[in-house]
C-alpha cells in the first residue's frame, strides 16, 4: 500500500503541545477534542532550479495545524518538521485524480488559496481512497480553523492564522548546487519505500466510515429482475426499460472479496499480463493519451475467435472516465470513440465497442471481517439470442461480445478470489479510533462519516478507550438495523417528510400573495410533460430525504412538496462565468417585486463549456425566515457552515441510460465537490456554483451538455440535517429542465 493515513480524537484538560491546536471546549463536558490525522504521501512539486520532484513525506495534521516530515515523529522522537502552517479557511483542497509520475500511478490532491491562487501545492498517494481521507482530514482542519474565529479567540491566535501551510515548489532556502549537481538527479522510478510497504492493517483495521452499498436517494424507475446466474454472478434484465422497445439494459452483479479501491486498481490497470489472467476480450490494451486525472483513451485488439470459430481479429478505441464518490462507490464509464491519429492494426479489423458501466460499492461489514464490495456491469443488448439464453434455452449469445463482457465480472472474482494477496494491498486507509464527545459547535461537526459528494451514511463513532469485541459488535448491530429499515423504508414509500413550516418560516405574519406575472425570467415555464426547452416546478415525491429516525436507524422517507416556491429561470450565456447576478441591475431580485418579497434564495449553476453558461434558480418565501431555524442559520452563517450542509440531489427523469450512470442517483454536497460563493445581502442569499472548478464535475458536465436536448432532469435542493432536532429533513425547493437547447441561452447583457 502506498500510503497509510491514521486518525485518532484525544480529550485533554488544556491547549496541545506546539504544532497542536487549541480547539474548544466541548459545551457537556467542558473537555477540550484535539483531533490528529497522519500518514505518508507522495509531495510534488518543481524544486529551485526547475526539476520535478517526488517526495516521501510524512504528513501530520493536529487540529487546523499541519506538519511534514521526512520521517515519522512518532519513531523519530526530536525530527523536526521541514514545512508548518495553518490549514485555514481560504485553503481549497481539489482532487484532480490520476498521474504518471516516475513510471507509476498515482492520485494527486491539489492545494490553493482561494484569496490567491498563485499559492499551489500538491501531495500524491497511491490510491483513491487514501485522497479521500486525505480530504476529508483536511475539511475537518478547516472547520476547525472557521470555528476558532467565529469565537472570536485573541489577537495572537488570530495571527497564527495568517501563517498558512506552504505546499508549493521548493522551501525558500539556500542550497549549493555548483558541487555535486549530478547528484541532485534522481535515477529510477522515485521512492519506492512506500510503494513496498506492506499494509499492516489487516483484518484488524477499524473503519470510522460507514460505506452502504445501496442507498440512492432518487426513486428509480429501473425494474431489474435476476433472469440467470452465471458463475455465481447474477444476470439482471431491466423490465421496464424492455417497454421502451429499444435494448435490452442488463447487468451482471458479483460480490468481489476485496475492497472497493483493490478492484477498481485491478479495472483500471493496463498491465497485460494481469488481465490475461481475467479478462477473455481485451487481454492486449495500451494507453493512447491521458486527457486528464479522470479520463483517458485506450487502445484494445480482440480475437473474437474464443467466441466463436469464425470470427476475425477486431480491434477497437474507447475512452473511459471514471468517479469516486463520498460513499466508497467507484463508477468507471466506457464508450466507444474514433482515434483516427491510432490506425488498425495490420490483420485487424476496427469495430465499435458496446458502451458499457461499472460500479463498485464497498460492502459494509464489521471491522474485523474481510472487504468486500460489490461489482456491477451495465450494458446495452440488442442481440435477439438474449431471450433464449435467459429462458434456458439454446442460443447463440454465448457466442456475442455483449456475452464475453458480462463474463468479465465472473473473471474478475475469481482471479481476485485466487489472489488472497490483493486484499491486503487494499486501500482501506483509515485506521482510527474516534472520540464519542461531539465538537462543540455544529459548525465543527466531524466530517468524518458524513456525507459529502454522495449521501453515504453517517458512520458510527465509537469511544477511543473501547475494545475491539465492543466495537464490532455495535457495527454488527448497526448493519441489522440498516437492512431492517431498508426493509421497512421499501414497504412503505407513501411516507412523506413535509417541510414544518411553522419552525422554518415566521407563522406569526400572514404569507404573502405571490404574482408569477410580475417575475419573468429569460426560460419559459412549461405547461406539460412534452414541452421542450423550459422549466417546471415538481413536488418532491420522487426523492429520498432523511426521516424523523434517521440517526437511528437510516431510514429515509420520500420527500415532501418544497418548502421555497421557485418563481423563475435565467438561462444565460456569458464568455467568463459570472458572479453576484443578483447585484445585477437587471435580475428579477432588484425589481420592485423582487424587493418586497421576504426572502429570495438564488442558486447560480455556473456551467463550464464553449461559451460559458449560467443556469440562475429563483425561489422565494412567502414568508419571512425564522432566524433560528436550520434555514435562518443556513442564511445567516458561515461559509463553511454552508458549505457542510448544502446539497443537491439529482434525477435523470427521461434520458441516455449512459448520462443516468454518469450522473448518478445520490445526494451531493456541493460546498465539498465544488467550489461555491455566497452573497448575503438585504433580502436575498446567492449561492454562485462553479462547476468547472472541479475536473469531475467539468467530465459530467460535460457529458449531460452532449445530450441535454434529450433529456429531462430533475434537482433537488435542502439543507442537510445532521441533528436529531434539525430532522426530518424536508425539501427547500426543485426543478424541472425539460429538454434544454443550448442555443437558446441569451448573453447576459451589462
Amino acid at each position: 500500500m502506498a500510503s497509510q493515513i491514521f486518525s485518532k480524537v484525544k480529550s485533554e484538560g488544556g491547549s496541545s503541545e506546539s504544532g497542536g491546536s487549541e480547539s474548544g471546549a466541548d459545551e457537556r463536558g467542558g473537555n477540550n477534542d484535539t483531533f490528529e490525522y497522519f500518514g505518508w504521501v507522495y509531495h510534488l512539486g518543481v524544486n529551485s532550479i526547475g526539476h520535478e520532484y517526488c517526495h516521501l513525506r510524512f504528513l501530520y495534521i493536529r487540529g487546523k495545524y499541519m506538519e511534514m516530515y521526512k520521517r515519522d515523529p512518532r519513531e523519530n522522537p526530536g525530527t523536526k518538521p521541514i514545512r508548518r502552517g495553518v490549514i485555514n479557511h481560504t485553503l481549497m483542497v481539489e482532487e484532480i485524480g490520476r498521474r504518471r509520475v516516475n513510471h507509476g500511478d498515482l492520485y494527486v490532491l491539489r492545494f490553493y488559496n482561494r484569496l490567491d491562487e498563485s499559492k499551489r501545492g500538491e501531495i500524491a498517494c497511491a490510491s483513491p481512497g487514501e485522497v479521500r481521507k486525505w480530504m476529508e482530514a483536511f475539511d475537518r482542519a478547516k472547520q476547525q480553523a472557521d470555528y476558532d474565529l467565529s469565537r472570536g479567540q485573541s489577537a495572537r491566535d488570530k495571527l497564527k492564522l495568517e501563517s498558512e501551510i506552504n505546499l508549493a515548489g521548493h522551501r525558500p532556502r539556500v542550497r549549493r548546487y555548483a558541487h555535486g549537481l549530478k547528484q541532485l538527479i534522481r535515477i529510477g522510478q522515485g521512492p519506492e519505500k512506500l510503494l513496498s510497504q506492506a499494509s499492516n492493517l489487516g483484518a484488524n483495521s477499524e473503519s470510522d466510515v460507514y460505506f452502504e452499498a445501496d442507498g440512492a436517494d432518487v426513486i428509480e424507475a429501473h425494474e431489474w429482475k435476476c433472469v440467470r446466474t452465471l458463475d455465481g454472478v447474477r444476470i439482471f434484465e431491466d423490465m421496464a426499460n424492455k417497454k421502451t422497445g429499444k435494448g435490452v439494459l442488463v447487468k451482471a452483479v458479483g460480490v468481489v472479496e476485496a475492497s472497493a479501491d483493490t478492484v477498481f486498481e485491478v479495472l483500471l490497470s493496463l498491465d497485460r499480463r494481469r488481465r490475461y489472467e481475467w479478462d477473455t476480450l481485451t487481454g492486449d490494451v495500451e494507453l493512447i493519451e491521458s486527457l486528464d486525472g479522470h479520463c483517458d483513451v485506450v487502445y484494445g485488439t480482440l480475437d473474437l475467435r474464443k467466441l466463436s470459430w469464425w470470427q476475425s481479429k477486431r480491434d477497437f478505441v474507447f475512452s473511459r472516465r471514471w468517479f469516486h464518490g463520498q460513499d466508497g462507490t467507484y463508477t468507471i464509464l466506457h464508450f466507444p470513440t474514433e482515434y483516427k491519429k491510432w490506425p488498425t492494426k495490420s490483420g485487424y479489423r476496427r469495430i465499435k465497442m458496446t458502451a458499457c458501466s461499472w460500479e463498485i460499492s464497498n460492502i459494509s461489514t464489521s471491522s474485523l471481517s474481510p472487504a468486500r464490495c460489490l461489482v456491477t456491469l451495465i450494458l446495452e443488448i440488442r442481440s435477439k439470442g438474449w431471450i433464449k439464453w435467459k429462458n434456458n434455452e439454446f442460443s447463440k449469445f454465448e457466442r456475442t461480445l455483449p456475452f464475453g463482457m458480462l463474463s468479465q465480472v465472473a473473471g474478475l472474482k475469481e482471479y481476485i478470489g485466487a489472489n488472497p494477496a490483493l486484499t491486503f494491498e487494499s486501500s482501506t486507509v483509515v485506521h482510527s479510533k474516534t472520540s464519542g464527545v461531539s465538537m462543540s459547535s455544529n459548525e465543527l461537526e466531524d466530517a468524518i462519516g458524513s456525507d459529502e459528494f454522495y449521501d453515504a451514511t453517517d458512520g458510527d463513532s465509537s469511544s477511543s478507550d473501547e475494545d475491539d469485541d465492543e466495537v464490532s459488535n455495535k457495527q454488527d448491530k448497526k448493519v441489522k438495523l440498516k437492512n431492517v429499515s431498508w426493509a421497512i423504508a421499501s414497504l412503505a414509500l407513501k411516507k412523506t417528510s413535509a417541510p414544518d413550516t411553522s419552525k422554518e418560516l415566521n407563522a406569526d405574519v400572514p404569507p404573502l400573495t405571490l404574482d408569477p406575472s410580475q417575475f419573468h425570467g429569460t426560460m419559459r415555464h412549461g405547461k406539460g410533460e412534452g414541452d421542450s426547452d423550459c422549466w417546471s416546478s415538481p413536488s418532491g415525491s420522487g426523492f429520498m430525504i432523511r426521516g424523523k429516525t434517521y440517526l437511528k436507524d437510516s431510514t429515509k422517507v420520500t420527500g415532501g412538496d418544497p418548502l421555497l416556491k421557485l418563481i423563475a429561470v435565467d438561462w444565460f450565456k456569458v464568455d467568463e462565468c459570472i458572479t453576484n447576478v443578483a447585484l445585477h441591475p437587471k435580475c428579477l431580485v432588484q425589481s420592485e417585486a423582487g424587493k418586497k418579497t421576504p426572502f429570495i434564495l438564488i442558486i447560480n449553476l455556473e456551467v463550464p463549456a464553449k461559451p460559458n453558461y449560467s443556469l440562475v434558480l429563483y425561489y422565494v418565501a412567502d414568508r419571512p425566515v425564522n432566524k433560528n431555524s436550520l434555514l435562518g442559520k443556513f442564511i445567516d452563517g458561515t461559509d463553511s457552515f454552508r458549505d457542510s450542509r448544502f446539497k443537491l440531489i439529482p434525477s435523470i427523469i427521461e434520458g441516455y441510460w449512459m448520462v443516468k450512470r454518469a450522473v448518478g442517483t445520490k445526494a451531493c454536497l456541493l460546498g465539498k465537490a465544488v467550489t461555491c460563493k455566497y452573497l448575503r445581502q438585504d433580502n436575498f442569499l446567492e449561492i454562485d456554483v462553479d462547476i468547472g472548478s472541479s475536473s469531475v464535475a467539468r467530465g459530467v458536465i460535460g457529458l449531460v451538455l452532449g445530450y441535454v436536448t434529450s433529456l429531462v432532469v430533475d434537482l433537488a435542493i435542502l439543507i442537510e440535517a445532521k441533528e436529531e432536532a434539525e430532522l426530518p429533513e424536508y425539501i427547500l425547493g426543485t426543478v424541472r429542465l425539460n429538454r434544454v437547447k443550448v442555443d437558446s441561452a441569451i448573453p447576459l447583457e451589462g
